[in-house]
């Protein structure tokens, strides 16, 4: 019986090629991009997942927030006392661990005479490898980094490095000073953790190890519970620790308090800024999902419509095999067989249509994603629900339908679609336009918000602005300065401790002119080099640029009586409560730093648009992380030879790397510039099922109407009055799709614009833009079939409907 079912339902496939390959495109085109996003899905998902102990594993995040602040910080660095005060005060924690991150934008690593700048240079304590289940190749994971000057590489840094040879007992030349042995070897870290390195070595070599504060927060800090201990009960233990540490601080009205996150949900869920890598977002997560499942619908409405529209060719077929004594159970297992056999050719091609475009797809999300990111029991399992939900969701109906017709009826040759049927097939036909016109109108929306933040006007003119990333005294750039500021090509040189673009630093300003004893206001700062504002051409409404007497001010030894010179932006003047020419001469003091509000810069972005711009303090320092080269442009390729050839000179245990400014503030909005990516992609691949369907259904519409068709023409009807006649039906429903799809698009948009702090406002030529463009793809698809109707022979038309 059931090769019967079999042998028939390939028949059919065969007779009726072009609805089996309009179902089998479009089916497979759906799971094609299903099996796309759920392999992302699924990466984000099991982020931090492969350790061992990751239910056990919490880290632990820093709170604060003075009287004067609008609202807390949260951040995911920590001081450094934190870590060993809580393995000290409770017993519930079996282990802890600081992690720090040393290259900061690179370190210079040298092995005889290989040198790289290494991006992914980590330094943590030693019970490391004991809380964390990287996997050791060579070494032993409980003595790695017993010894400060050990280091434990990665597989792949280890064949970069020293070729088939045993890296283990080598020694590296790190910043051009310390010898670092390596001492183990892990297999490369997974792409789906949040803690990604190339090199781990022993946080006693970092100066910050020999002190502990409850300042200064740098270290990334996990702890290791106790088996059966929870975090409710830790964290309750902590509130009480912390409320007694800062209770005089907490009258004074500086609150701090510190919270614990579970391992697992660091990568999606964490609210706290400067995490190791960068974040997830569970929001994100689940549009997404939404998308991959309206993407199958999509497909199964394709089905689901072009079989039904069919139905009345097959009528005939039906009333044969009941009259010859089939059942309405066994036509149903016919038809499901069918659907069965499409799915699964369906589901093959999908498959290949996702292994072919995980390249491409990577490149958009930034991760690397494959087959392999599946558990194979998984993918089996996903493979069968997939078969058995898809042939459920599109045959189900279809196969009910059909198997009902009266048999007396169709073999008369009255049968006709019903209006139950008739009214589906438009509602369908209504919802893939609805899916299409919103993704278009998402589409336009996300780029126009893109070309917004890259013609913003930040404050900082990033253009030809070389950096790099290097970490030097004030003398060392001063000397370096000097030489390459003679360079034809280069306009000026600067430094600052962070990228202008991307500040970090939190500070408080704890004591100013005309304030309370006890004032207190969360302030982000900037340590710069004096010539800083001059070469971002940051605009300064009051007071004037640092001088050389502000740096010369940091060689008074007595850092008591050190004056300072502070250049705040417009935010931090109104924040403290002053105008911008009332500001200049007032005295302030910066975590203890004192000195006199130099000038009032105009307000600029020092982090991501997505965030409002806050109060910022910049001043003169003796210590910097990136040297900013003003260039002008011209023989560019000659003016960063030169810089190279200066750069071997002042630092040749550093290899040259340079990046421009403005490439940095586009790799800031990479999410964005993906998301705009991926939405144009999955707008043209709903677009193209939607006209596969509606396509499809053209081709049984006009068959339907031939007659009518022949009849117009004998009577002088016009061809453009036909493809008028045939296409209108259609239209009518993509016009319904647009109305229904702008207020729903609308209200999405405006949701993710909220996102940022400067952003577009939605115009109304954006959803009449999308709809005519639907409508137009619409009439053009339909008028493919129609057009071919209206020219057909009336006499050959006539004859067929009889």
């Amino acid at each position: 019986m059931i090769k019967n079912y079999i042998k028939t339902a390939w028949r059919n496939l065969i007779i009726n090629k072009v609805t089996s390959l309009i179902s089998i495109s479009g089916l497979a085109v759906g799971i094609g991009c299903f099996m796309l996003l759920a392999t992302y899905l699924l990466n984000e998902l099991r982020y931090d997942t492969f350790h061992v102990n990751a239910d056990r594993i919490v880290r632990i995040v820093y709170n604060y927030k003075s009287a004067d602040d609008a609202e807390a910080k949260t951040v995911g660095v920590t001081p450094t006392a934190a870590v060993p005060v809580f393995k000290q005060q409770f017993q519930d924690v079996a282990e802890a661990v600081r992690v720090y991150d040393y290259s900061s934008g690179g370190v210079g690593v040298k092995y005889k005479d290989k040198l790289f700048n290494e991006k992914r240079f980590l330094l943590a304590d030693e019970p490391f490898f004991r809380i964390f289940s990287f996997k050791f190749l060579q070494g032993d994971a409980a003595t790695a980094l017993n010894d400060p000057s050990s280091v434990v590489i990665t597989a792949s840094t280890a064949k970069k490095y020293f070729g088939s040879e045993n890296p283990v007992g080598k020694v590296f030349k790190v910043k051009g000073t310390n010898n670092m042995m390596v001492t183990g070897v892990i297999e490369d870290v997974p792409e789906y953790s949040h803690i990604k390195f190339d090199m781990l070595g022993s946080y006693a070599i970092a100066p910050r190890s020999k002190n502990l504060t409850w300042d200064s927060a740098n270290d990334y800090s996990y702890l290791l519970l106790k088996p059966g201990v929870s975090v409710a009960s830790v964290q309750n233990k902590v509130n009480g620790f912390l409320s007694n540490l800062f209770k005089d601080a907490a009258r004074q009205g500086y609150h701090v308090w510190y919270t614990l996150e579970p391992l697992k949900r660091i990568h999606l869920y964490s609210p706290a800024a400067d995490s190791l890598t960068p974040q997830g977002n569970i929001k994100y997560l689940y549009i997404l999902g939404v998308v991959a499942i309206i993407m199958l619908l999509l497909a199964c409405v394709n089905f689901l419509n072009l079989v039904t529209a069919k139905a009345i060719d097959r009528g005939h077929e039906i009333g044969v095999r009941k009259v010859m004594g089939a059942g309405r159970s066994q036509l149903f297992s016919q038809f499901m067989i069918e659907a069965a056999m499409i799915t699964t050719v369906s589901i093959i091609v999908g498959f290949l249509i996702a292994q072919s475009s995980f390249g491409w797809f990577s490149n958009f999300s930034g991760q690397q994603l494959s087959f392999d990111t599946w558990n194979t029991s998984w993918l089996v399992m996903t493979s069968v629900v997939l078969l058995v939900v898809v042939t459920f969701l599109a045959g189900t109906y279809p196969s009910l339908y059909l198997s009902s017709f009266n048999p007396v009826v169709t073999l008369k040759g009255k049968m006709t679609g019903s209006r139950s049927s008739s009214f589906l097939r438009r509602s369908l036909v209504i919802f893939q336009f609805v899916v299409s016109v919103f993704f278009m109108i998402c589409t336009v929306i996300a780029g126009s918000q893109l070309r917004y933040i890259q013609n913003l006007n930040v404050g900082i003119n990033r253009d030809q602005v070389m950096v790099l990333n290097s970490w030097q005294s004030l003398d060392e750039m001063r000397t370096f300065n000097n030489e390459v500021s003679q360079l034809p090509g280069v306009v000026n040189v600067t430094a600052s401790y962070d990228s202008p673009l991307s500040v970090g630093g939190g500070y408080s300003i704890d004591k100013a002119d005309g304030k309370s004893a006890n004032y207190s206001l969360s302030v982000t700062a900037l340590p710069v080099e004096r010539n800083f504002i001059k070469t971002l051409g940051i605009k300064l409404v009051q007071g004037n640029d640092f001088t050389l007497a502000d740096e010369q001010q940091l060689a008074v030894k007595d850092e008591n009586q050190r004056v300072y010179g502070f250049i705040i932006n417009e935010k931090a003047a109104a924040a403290l409560g002053w105008k911008a020419d009332e500001a200049i001469g007032k005295r302030i003091s910066l975590n203890g730093r004192a000195g006199e509000i130099r000038a009032v810069a105009r307000n600029f972005n020092f982090a991501s648009i997505r965030h409002e711009i806050t109060p910022i303090v910049m001043f003169t320092d003796s210590y910097f992380g990136k040297i900013l080269i003003k260039t002008s442009g011209k023989n560019l390729p000659q003016t960063i030879e030169a810089i190279k050839h200066k750069w071997a000179d002042f630092k040749p245990a550093s290899p040259f790397e340079y990046h421009f400014l403005d490439q940095e503030f586009d790799e800031m909005y990479k999410s964005e510039q993906r998301t705009g990516s991926i939405l144009t992609a999955f707008t043209l691949v709903t677009i193209f099922i939607s006209c596969l369907g509606l396509f499809g259904l053209a081709v049984f519409s006009t068959k339907q109407r031939v007659k009518e068709v022949g009849v117009r023409k004998v009577l002088g009807a016009s061809v453009f009055s036909i493809v008028k006649l045939v296409s209108g039906d259609f239209l009518k429903l993509v016009i319904i799709s647009v109305v229904i799809a702008s207020p729903i698009a609308w209200y999405a948009m405006h949701q993710w614009l909220q996102d940022f702090a400067y952003k577009i406002s939605i115009q109304i030529w954006v959803f009449i833009a999308a709809g005519a463009t639907a409508i137009l793809i619409a009439f053009i698809t339909v008028s493919l079939q129609s057009i071919k109707a209206a020219l057909a022979n009336p006499v050959k038309s006539l004859r067929s409907g009889d």
